[in-house]
């Protein structure tokens, strides 16, 4: 009985030393307490980690602006994973900065898709106004063409005329006009669309 009650006090106080060395990390600590809701504490938390969570997922996006976004998920991430954080597998820092890795990833895979997505229907879209455009101008001349160019928004026009008939590429586009790639993409399209159906009309 005496050897048992020894037993059961030298692991307690194992466990307690064991406590106290975890808790003795200030981020532990921190996220100890984001983990239970102190908001104050995740703070504290935001404050030190920022620098290398923005760090590790620079270097995996590039974009800064895209960069600063995906910072503020992987931390909005944190507040919601934060109490099942596990010292006993790694520190707070490899653990915040596997989670920043792994989200810079998938932003990273998503834009990849999206701009796929865009460009197969940009080429679609390219390929049927090629289409119409050579029976436009056998029969009509280009004149059909600047009249439907002439529908078109002036966003739209001037997005279709720097790609298609300057030779620009759609970053050079986006840089001309001093806005996103994505919005020159978006612009051709829609705007490839109603030539389409304007020269079609015409047709």
């Amino acid at each position: 009985m005496a050897e048992s009650r020894f037993l059961r006090a030298r692991r307690a106080a194992r466990s307690s030393t064991s406590d106290n060395t975890v808790t003795d990390d200030p981020l532990t600590v921190l996220l100890r307490r984001a983990g239970r809701g102190d908001q104050t504490a995740f703070a504290e938390l935001y404050d030190s980690l920022s620098p290398l969570v923005h760090g590790v997922v620079l270097k995996v996006v590039r974009d800064p602006a895209q960069s600063e976004e995906v910072t503020q998920e992987v931390f909005v991430e944190l507040w919601r994973l934060a109490a099942r954080f596990d010292e006993t597998r790694g520190s707070v820092t490899s653990w915040v900065a596997t989670v920043a890795h792994r989200r810079a990833i998938d932003r990273v895979r998503s834009e990849q898709s999206s701009r796929d997505r865009v460009a197969r229907q940009v080429s679609n879209i390219v390929r049927d106004y090629d289409d119409v455009s050579d029976e436009v101008e056998s029969r009509f001349e280009r004149v059909r063409v600047r009249r439907a160019l002439e529908r078109l928004s002036g966003v739209q026009r001037e997005a279709v005329e720097l790609a298609y008939f300057g030779g620009h590429t759609y970053r050079e586009v986006a840089v001309l006009l001093e806005v996103a790639e994505g919005t020159v993409k978006t612009r051709i399209r829609d705007g490839m669309i109603r030539l389409r159906d304007e020269l079609g009309g015409a047709a």
